[in-house]
């Protein structure tokens, strides 16, 4: 039976520093063609604000503009499994829109993911109270394993 482990991506840097641990992992435990790697992205942005002086609107993307962010996350989500392609791992793309965190856990629960791999910022204090921490939730609510990568370069907590 196939492992299958989920690798929610932000489309920065920094979210993707669990996957060069995840491609190692599954050299060095020998698990080509037996793990199955779920690239997934989450569109959280439902609308913008459009400005016109002192005013401000909000305003729901249309279903071009949707689809248009859609095919730009999948033509992200193709390059960043292109490495783990060429070291014959079987790769799937999900992309959907929502709020990241229920959608990381709804897209395990759905793809019965046995394991979810992800970056961390690495936010503290008032910074993760004003960003949110969607590693955090994820950890908090998730029925499988979580493992979690430090974005290089960021700053170790003392």
């Amino acid at each position: 039976m196939r492992q299958r482990i989920l690798v929610p991506l932000d489309g920065s840097k920094v979210g993707e520093a669990a996957l060069p641990v995840v491609e190692e992992m599954i050299a060095k435990l020998s698990l080509e063609g037996k793990v199955e790697v779920i690239l997934y992205q989450s569109a959280s942005a439902l609308s913008h604000w459009i400005f016109a002086g002192e005013a401000t609107a909000k305003v729901p993307y249309t279903e071009k503009e949707l689809e248009m962010i859609k095919k730009e996350a999948q033509k992200y989500l193709d390059r960043a499994a292109e490495s783990l392609r060429s070291r014959g791992v079987k790769v799937q793309t999900r992309i959907t829109f929502g709020s990241a965190a229920e959608e990381i856990l709804k897209v395990a629960d759905e793809t019965k993911a046995d394991l979810i791999a992800m970056s961390t910022h690495g936010r503290s204090g008032i910074s993760r109270w004003a960003f949110g921490s969607v590693t955090d939730k994820v950890l908090r609510e998730a029925s499988i394993p979580v493992l979690t990568v430090r974005a290089p370069g960021e700053p170790k907590k003392k």
